[in-house]
């Protein structure tokens, strides 16, 4: 259950990236609400995750979903550059997030 809600924690995380990106093109009560929403929930799931789970795995695999899902929505939603390199970064960070959790 703690992995599911660390998960959600790192989704949440994706919502409230993008909520600012909206909040930053206009600022209205749902942009904001969505925004606090998202990173409430965040923070939340995660400290229940860090219940069972190491801090050091459970922040990493938080942050690891939070930056690549917000690059990745960059991309898709916003037409950020989708180049060789910027997805070779990402890899990067998913790679030591998966190597941090195989020799913990």
């Amino acid at each position: 259950m703690n992995w599911i809600s660390l998960i959600c924690a790192g989704l949440f995380e994706m919502l409230g990236v993008v909520m600012m990106n909206k909040v930053n093109e206009k600022r209205s009560f749902k942009n904001i609400a969505l925004l606090l929403i998202g990173f409430g929930m965040s923070f939340v799931c995660l400290s229940y995750a860090m219940q069972t789970l190491e801090m050091s795995i459970a922040y990493a695999i938080w942050t690891g979903i939070g930056a690549t899902g917000g690059a990745i929505l960059g991309m898709v939603l916003y037409g950020e550059p989708k180049n060789g390199l910027r997805i070779f970064f990402i890899m990067l960070i998913i790679g030591a997030v998966v190597g941090l959790k195989l020799v913990a």
